[in-house]
């Protein structure tokens, strides 16, 4: 084996020992076997793995992998979880909404034939899915020398729970659907802000009859309630309460008032008039802005997820900081696939006031 610097020695010992780690920790086997194997795989071969390797190639795609894994598991239970999924018709990160499904007329009991066709006007409008894309990280190579597999492991999950974060606040952003016709007021006693009216078990009732007035069925109706209106009905109804105090792993409530409920706690703004506001809008007492509950019929909207990338630039590259940089890219959307199946609780509606 032909002699070489100190330097890259050390430096593809650290390789061998990530990816070795890595390799046998997915894998569900002793990571100090992995490492101990990886060195005399490249040992038994008469060289070690070059420098700049390891993130190139197969140890990005682990990496990109472990980070789609992860945002997977945040998906799973959820109140994101089980809403139709059409990333198998994401075509360069975009998706054409006449392929998400759109409903045909249904014939009952047909006497005649051929069975009549009906084209399906909705416009082919191809949408493009959000990208999400995290600052960039940089982790020196002394972190790495010092912490190797456990640092790359907190850089990849703080990534992960970053972009999942962002994902779950459009999602809901874009599925509270706002209209006159299908959005209710709370009605409760006023709170100590002396602004927002508390959320009562009336009022979840007046959203199933939102539902109820648009003929959506009674299965897979799903209610997302915000941080208030989740305590005005802990401290108002018994059964609330006790469904509440089963429930806590996953922000899952229970079925309640014809309803999977859910927990969620950035859920979007709207003002005491009932106006939707802007993606990333802080509720505020003083000017009457807080967090709506939304309701939805599962079958009437969809997700999809695109493609997930990982950047990465070696300190090698980098002289003066000697760091290297990390960051992320990933595509995602939900949205709904038509505007008749929601409803929406606001705080304080007071668009019939005075």
């Amino acid at each position: 084996m032909r002699a070489k610097p100190i330097a890259a020695l050390l430096s593809a010992l650290l390789f061998n020992t990530v990816m070795g780690a890595l390799t046998f920790h997915l894998i569900g086997l002793p990571t100090v076997c992995g490492i101990i194997t990886a060195n005399l795989l490249s040992l038994v071969a008469g060289q070690f793995m070059p420098r700049g390797a390891a993130m190139t190639g197969v140890y990005t795609e682990i990496w990109t992998g472990e980070l789609v894994k992860a945002l997977r598991g945040r998906m799973a239970g959820s109140w994101l979880d089980g809403i139709p999924d059409a990333s198998s018709i994401v075509n360069n990160d975009a998706i054409h909404l006449v392929d998400v499904g759109v409903d045909p007329d249904v014939l009952v009991d047909n006497t005649t034939y051929p069975i009549p066709m009906q084209k399906l006007d909705d416009k082919d409008i191809t949408v493009q899915l959000k990208k999400f894309q995290t600052k960039v990280t940089p982790v020196t190579d002394d972190e790495l020398y010092a912490l190797s597999y456990d640092k790359m492991t907190r850089v990849k999950e703080a990534h992960a729970n970053a972009i999942a974060d962002k994902k779950f606040a459009m999602a809901a952003h874009a599925l509270a659907q706002c209209t006159d016709t299908y959005r209710v007021g709370t009605t409760g006693d006023v709170d100590i802000t002396g602004n927002r009216r508390k959320a009562t078990v009336k009022d979840i009732i007046e959203l199933k009859r939102a539902l109820d007035a648009q003929n959506v069925p009674a299965e897979k109706r799903r209610l997302v309630l915000c941080p208030d209106h989740v305590n005005d009905l802990l401290n108002a109804d018994q059964s609330f309460r006790e469904q509440y105090n089963i429930n806590r792993a996953d922000g899952t409530i229970g079925r309640l008032y014809g309803f999977d409920i859910y927990e969620y706690g950035y859920c979007p703004v709207f003002s005491s008039m009932g106006e939707k506001q802007t993606f990333g809008t802080k509720s505020d007492n003083s000017r009457e802005l807080y967090q709506a509950s939304f309701a939805f019929y599962t079958p009437r909207v969809f997700k999809a997820t695109g493609s997930t990338k990982m950047y990465y630039s070696e300190a090698a590259t980098d002289p003066e900081s000697q760091q290297n940089k990390i960051n992320f890219r990933h595509y995602f959307m939900c949205m709904p696939k038509k505007t008749d199946a929601a409803a929406v609780l606001v705080s304080g509606d007071k668009r019939d006031e005075g």
